[in-house]
């Protein structure tokens, strides 16, 4: 086993030292969460799963000049990644009404909203990652306005590719969640994806069916959990070459 030096855990991945300066090694997990850890499990494999499905998609958005903090997959598990500055917010983008939308405003889960609305979520599990404005950010120092603009701009682009990719597969994308960090490259800094891309954190809706192929699945009780995530990763055409067997977490160095 490889022995690493573990910089952060969270709930669904663990980030280790890389193997050199500016890199870490994002191990994904198959531990399952869900109202801010106040709902636990386990998903056999789902770490495998998101593993490939998260390099698929940031390989895709790299090709279309959408910057991220990808570098490549090391194993079934693992994937190696620049090491950024996290920004503390996660931003979501809607398409149809569904999740905590539907609870705010009383709007039927599945309706198509007129635009896609974007909201800001400070990270915070202690606070329950509440909903900010952009206000917030640039008051309380957490993203400069140029920051905020960058953000913007780099996820309504992964909305726009996302949403017609995913409909060439069958499915529909109902909103999703992404965070951003800082990279700094000699004296300069710019704002690239980071975290993960997976039904982890999008909602994927067949677009006949509206069968629920993401992590609702576990929040709503539906069953299939990991059924519904192999059917992602097929329609995507990157099942893993073998099962969910794990590939084993390194060895942690205290």
């Amino acid at each position: 086993m490889t022995r690493r030096r573990r910089i952060y855990e969270g709930k669904a991945k663990i980030l280790f030292e890389g193997p050199e300066p500016g890199t870490l090694v994002q191990y994904f997990k198959d531990d399952a969460t869900a109202f801010n850890a106040q709902k636990k499990g386990t998903i056999t494999g789902k770490g495998v799963l998101n593993n490939r499905i998260s390099e698929y998609l940031m390989m895709k958005l790299g090709e279309i000049g959408i910057p991220t903090h990808f570098v490549r997959r090391l194993n079934m598990r693992e994937q190696l990644i620049r090491e950024v500055e996290i920004i503390p917010i996660e931003v979501v983008v809607r398409n149809v009404a569904a999740g905590s939308l539907t609870k705010r405003f009383g709007i039927p889960e599945g309706t198509q909203l007129p635009r896609s609305i974007v909201e800001y979520y400070y990270k915070s599990d202690e606070l329950g990652d509440p909903m900010v404005s952009e206000e917030h950010i640039t008051a309380f120092g957490w993203a400069a306005p140029q920051d905020l603009d960058d953000m913007l701009a780099l996820a309504l682009r992964v909305n726009d590719y996302l949403s017609g990719l995913f409909l060439g597969i069958g499915l529909r994308l109902v909103d999703f969640k992404v965070e951003f960090g800082r990279l700094w490259e000699n004296e300069e800094m710019r704002i690239v994806l980071a975290d993960e891309i997976s039904p982890d954190n999008c909602r994927l809706w067949d677009v006949k069916t509206n069968e629920k192929l993401d992590k609702d699945r576990f929040r709503q009780d539906l069953g299939n959990v990991a059924e519904a995530y192999q059917e992602v990763a097929r329609r995507l055409g990157i099942l893993p070459e073998a099962g969910p067997g794990d590939h084993a977490a390194p060895k942690l160095v205290q």
